[in-house]
């Protein structure tokens, strides 16, 4: 049986058109969360952007695209591998992209709390933020669990929301450069790149333009994924580009570069631009910041539990993972067992951390890397499937030919790699203490999903 045909025997309803794949891309990519981190680079920042959209998020996008509309499987990314690598890999996938999600999440939630209690409750303590994220945490799963055509109104409003702080971010950072100055020199030579300690939120730019697979995990719920993957990319890319350039550069004027803190940078930057008269203003968009957070997540979370549950049914992730909801067809199970590890790891490390912003960016660094591991995965598989399926008819193509197709990939490799050494090492600034804590991480992740992804063979063995 097909991947496609497969995955029709399931029942999945197609809910998922041209603009709901648009706005669920933008959703998932275009994150108000990191965007802090990103301008703490400085004035760089801007260099950075332009250089990353050039040689990485174009390709990346290219690449994806012709991913998606070749190979419309449910699970995306998982499917992809599989076809490429064999079940094995598929399942490694699987489990590296479901497992992130669940280490990343508590990262945002916390993050949700620290602006929070930054709008409406400055001395909340760490545990009531703690419980804030395990509350959100169950309210994601319960949006995984409805009706797609009900669950997908979640980012669709989502990135509208984002769309619009962003806009205003951009907007009121000139007009307050107009009226105040600017609070951080923008010319050429203060943009020029530099070695140096900026390298340690480098990787972040790189991260939060990561996503445009995701919406090919509900590829069976698409009306039209040939036509409609290529258009969605080109359109949700360019919109995501100019969004990102246009808000770093209004924080980079509104807040001097030692003011930028990663937990409450939004709010601050909002209450700088909006002055003391817009108070009200920097609640609403505030709050609408908050939801944008809580969006995300559904969103990366409805993608990563559907590849988990595909390669469950498959037999290449433990059976947990599997169970479909009977009238819904969403991945009940895997959005279930995402809000056990994400609440146990919420607990775990708020024992360890010191403040929100401690405990956000340890969170961080150590999902990221496990994150961006199957991406270099994705991109082999990229040139696997050109290799080993030549012929298969390709409604949209990465341009160039097979030189192009590897330079691409090549490129789209690099800037993966890059990313994950800069999350470890910061010239001038290494802590070995830190890297090794990542590293071990790291490493118990990918071990424990081998033993995962072994004992789904041998249950699957015997029941054959």
């Amino acid at each position: 049986m097909t991947d496609r045909s497969a995955a029709n025997s399931r029942g999945y309803k197609k809910v998922m058109r041209s603009l709901d794949l648009t706005l669920f891309t933008v959703c998932a990519i275009l994150v108000i969360d990191q965007l802090a981190a990103s301008a703490a680079i400085g004035p760089q920042a801007v260099f950075w952007w332009i250089f990353t959209m050039i040689f990485f998020f174009l390709p990346y996008g290219l690449i994806t695209a012709e991913l998606g509309s070749t190979y419309p499987d449910q699970g995306g990314i998982y499917a992809w591998v599989r076809r490429a690598f064999g079940p094995r890999w598929g399942g490694r996938t699987a489990w590296l992209w479901w497992i992130n999600v669940a280490l990343w999440q508590p990262s945002v939630f916390i993050l949700f709390a620290g602006i929070f209690a930054a709008l409406f409750m400055p001395d909340l303590g760490l545990w009531t933020q703690i419980a804030i994220a395990i509350a959100l945490t169950w309210l994601t799963v319960w949006i995984n669990v409805v009706r797609l055509d009900v669950g997908k109104w979640v980012p669709n409003i989502g990135a509208v929301f984002k769309a619009a702080i962003m806009l205003v971010i951009g907007i009121g950072g000139f007009l307050y450069a107009a009226n105040h100055g600017v609070a951080n020199e923008l010319t050429f030579s203060s943009m020029a790149p530099s070695w140096g300690a900026s390298l340690a939120f480098l990787p972040v730019i790189v991260y939060n333009f990561m996503g445009f697979e995701l919406m090919s995990g509900a590829s069976a719920e698409m009306k039209n994924p040939a036509r409609d993957v290529p258009v969605t990319i080109a359109v949700s890319g360019i919109l995501i580009a100019a969004f990102y350039l246009f808000a770093t550069i209004g924080i980079l004027i509104a807040l001097p570069l030692d003011e930028i803190n990663l937990v409450s940078g939004i709010v601050d930057t909002l209450r700088v631009l909006l002055g003391e008269g817009g108070g009200i203003f920097v609640v609403v968009l505030g709050i609408m910041a908050l939801y944008t957070f809580l969006a995300n997540m559904v969103t990366w979370t409805m993608g990563a539990n559907r590849s988990a549950a595909e390669a469950a049914l498959d037999g290449n992730l433990p059976a947990m993972f599997a169970r479909l909801h009977p009238e819904h067809k969403t991945p009940s199970n895997a959005a279930i067992v995402t809000g056990v590890v994400t609440s146990v790891v919420i607990v775990v490390y708020g024992l360890l951390a010191a403040d929100a912003e401690d405990l956000f960016w340890t969170l961080f660094a150590f999902s990221s890397i496990v994150f961006l591991l199957p991406y270099l995965i994705m991109f082999l598989t990229f040139l696997q499937l050109r290799r080993i399926d030549a012929h298969r008819p390709r409604p949209y193509r990465v341009p160039g030919g097979k030189g192009g197709a590897l330079v691409f990939a090549l490129l789209c490799i690099a800037f993966i790699v890059q990313a994950i050494v800069f999350f470890i090492y910061t010239p001038g600034e290494f802590d070995m203490t830190y890297a090794a804590s990542i590293i071990i991480g790291v490493a118990a992740t990918v071990i424990v999903g081998e033993l995962m992804i072994m004992r789904a063979k041998r249950v699957t063995a015997s029941a054959g």
